[in-house]
């Protein structure tokens, strides 16, 4: 399951419209595992999301600071 998630997330990220750069940004601070998780999480909120690249950068710098909860996104 885990290696299909990382597999199909540039599907989802183009869907997205996330750029190439912030979900490079994501994975090495999150690691791929937890960013296409993310963006999976991304998609399934995209009604209530604004802009996807922002709300993906917005966590970012989360987890850099050490305030994300991949549960909480």
């Amino acid at each position: 399951m885990r290696k299909a998630l990382i597999e199909c997330q540039a599907t989802v990220r183009s869907m997205l419209g996330l750029s190439p750069s912030a979900y490079q940004e994501d994975c090495e601070i999150l690691g791929p595992e937890n960013a296409a998780a993310v963006t999976a999480r991304i998609l399934e909120r995209a009604g209530h999301i604004n802009s996807a690249g922002g709300y993906l950068r917005d966590l970012t710098r989360k987890a850099e600071c050490g305030k994300f909860s991949r549960g909480r996104c």
